[in-house]
């Protein structure tokens, strides 16, 4: 939610989702058979317990003073698997972490410009390469 809070725009107070702004350039950290597990595991949680209440709406299931406790319960073990897959501590702050989110997200950002850059070199060395057999 904090990565979603920084990046979403707003519609009045409520937030707009997209899926290229909020969630396609939302950076995942390279994870472990475990931590992919755990965080499998978790996410599992959270659609069982919003099964078991199945004439609660999405609203109910989210509403801080409506939340049952199973379903919350859920979703704290899964921040905290997410948390672990990342290496970040559990008491970092809001804008601790999306600060980080946004570190890892400017790596990522120079790793595609690193892969774009040798792409358009070989494909540079492959036109000249076939100009050159051309003559």
């Amino acid at each position: 939610m904090a990565w979603m809070r920084t990046v979403a725009g707003r519609l009045k107070s409520d937030y707009r989702y997209s899926n290229t702004i909020v969630y396609n350039n939302f950076i995942w950290p390279k994870v472990t058979e475990k931590n992919k597990s755990q965080i499998e595991k978790t996410a599992q949680m959270i659609l069982d317990a919003r099964a078991k209440h199945p004439t609660m709406s999405l609203a109910q299931l989210y509403d801080e003073l409506t939340m049952p406790e199973d379903l919350r319960n859920a979703h704290t073990a899964n921040d905290k698997a997410v948390m672990k897959a990342y290496g970040f501590k559990p008491s970092m702050t809001e804008p601790e972490i999306v600060a980080e989110l946004f570190k890892l997200y400017e790596v990522k950002l120079k790793e595609l410009e690193q892969e774009e850059k040798k792409k358009e070199e070989k494909s540079k060395a492959t036109e000249k390469s076939r100009s050159g057999k051309a003559n």
